[in-house]
């Protein structure tokens, strides 16, 4: 038997469909001219370019967090091992240190003791007082030397911020060659982000040998660890949930825009009651559902990992389904404008069919206002699934997510001592995830908004 089993969940499916459908998208925008001029000047823009590198660092975390995969447990008594019922990724086995080198309970960024005091018990079990004790993991490799700590500090974030030099000036020289071969390119953007990203990489990475670089938890667990599986849920709530609502939104709207009379009335009714409709309450019940359905068919869930994965696919359907109402009535907006274009009008004259009609020029002519609300509503759903895990109806309580690291740190701001790191974190990198896709939102709403004056 071999030492890993492959394992394929649902989210894990559909994401590759959806980045099958990205790529098949390229290949086609890449014929079309009108769409390469615009992403062209997509890629003159610095900012987004910026930001599209960073969103690319984010989702290649994300595709390593989905390789799933079980391990093989020894057998006993001469009898074949057996496959553990725990599902890790390639990102737990990269993170193998980080993941396993857990605590007591609470430490902070760097620290070689626990955050709070505990008794000590003297040579003969007598109180010997209060102190702060040793982790057992987080500068272990100072000894009793301790005096040591802030150098030692310094010389591996030194040591850091060299090994990222190191990796970057490689692809520096290779943007430097694209540089000169397609000028139009901002490739000095893409090249100033990895640059930063490599000086903040590199020393987190020479840290995180020997120390916990943000601290730990309630439970011991590394902070680093949490936040960076924290993006295939964010990421995962962003793309699946648009992967839901866009055939809804496209179909209905341009039907509703084209066709109108009753078909019109009945999508403008379906959409309007479900808006009237609180999205919290609608979401909540779902989600409930859902849960309820879970308890009542353990049968059906082999592992934990399926049963947080049914919960994350349940909560991307309702999020689909309360979130397509706004790009239906753009596009429905647009084609009624669409359809009393000469064009649509010859071809109509000519005996053109409604559905080619519909397909040939309306769905092309809208495609703008498409790739502008998804890349815009990505940033909304990442953070409405950090309000809803906050609020408890969110991911599964198992499943790590900005969310679930904010609800667990509300507690540890009343604290004293504070425990304020926790949450910097999940803020910190959320606020990066957010902010780099608000920033490419922008350079492609710039670019293929008709309105705009290109020059």
């Amino acid at each position: 038997m071999i030492a890993f089993k492959p394992v394929l969940l649902w989210s894990d499916l559909l994401l590759l469909l959806l980045l099958a459908a990205i790529a098949a998208s390229g290949a086609w925008a890449s014929r079309q001219e009108h769409l390469r001029a615009a992403w062209a000047r997509v890629g003159r823009s610095r900012s987004g370019m910026a930001a599209a590198t960073l969103l690319a660092a984010f989702v290649l975390v994300g595709i390593v967090d989905s390789m799933h995969y079980r391990t093989l447990l020894p057998g006993k008594d001469g009898k074949p091992g057996a496959y553990s019922v725990e599902v890790n990724s390639a990102l737990d086995a990269l993170l193998a240190g980080l993941r396993n080198r857990t605590e007591k309970t609470y430490s902070a960024p760097l620290a070689t003791h626990l955050y709070a005091k505990e008794s000590v018990e003297g040579p003969e079990g007598s109180a010997a007082g209060r102190e702060f004790p040793r982790l057992k993991h987080g500068g272990a490799h100072l000894g009793a030397e301790l005096d040591r700590h802030s150098a030692d500090v310094a010389a591996s974030a030194f040591r850091g911020l060299a090994l990222g030099l190191a990796a970057w000036l490689p692809l520096a020289m290779v943007f430097a060659i694209l540089k000169r071969r397609r000028p139009g390119t901002a490739w000095e953007a893409v090249s100033a982000t990895l640059l930063t990203l490599a000086l903040l990489g590199g020393p987190a990475a020479a840290l995180a040998g020997g120390y916990h670089v943000l601290g730990t938890d309630k439970v011991g667990q590394d902070v680093l660890y949490l936040t960076l599986k924290s993006i295939r849920t964010g990421l995962l709530i962003g793309t699946l949930t648009t992967l839901i609502m866009l055939p809804a939104a496209v179909l209905l709207g341009i039907l509703a825009g084209y066709l109108g009379g009753w078909v019109d009335d009945l999508i403008q009714y379906l959409y309007t009651t479900l808006n009237s409709i609180p999205g919290v309450l609608l979401i909540a019940a779902a989600v409930l559902m859902m849960q309820v359905l879970i308890d009542t068919h353990p049968e059906a869930f082999a592992t934990a990992a399926d049963r947080a994965d049914a919960r994350l696919l349940a909560l991307c359907a309702i999020l689909g389904v309360t979130s397509w109402t706004g790009l239906c009535r753009l596009l429905r907006g647009e084609t009624l404008k669409l359809r009393e274009m000469d064009y649509v009008q010859a071809a109509r004259a000519f005996g053109v069919g409604r559905l080619a009609i519909m397909l040939r020029h309306i769905l092309p002519n809208v495609m703008h206002i498409v790739i502008i609300a998804l890349v815009m509503d990505f940033s909304g759903l990442v953070l409405a699934e950090a309000v809803l895990s906050y609020v408890g109806i969110g991911v599964d309580p198992n499943t790590v997510s900005f969310g679930t690291m904010i609800n667990a740190a509300r507690m540890e701001l009343a604290r004293e001592p504070m425990v304020w790191w926790s949450l910097a974190a999940a803020f910190c990198f959320m606020f990066a995830l957010v902010l780099s896709a608000n920033l490419f939102s922008d350079a492609v709403r710039d670019a293929f908004d008709p309105r705009m004056s290109h020059r």
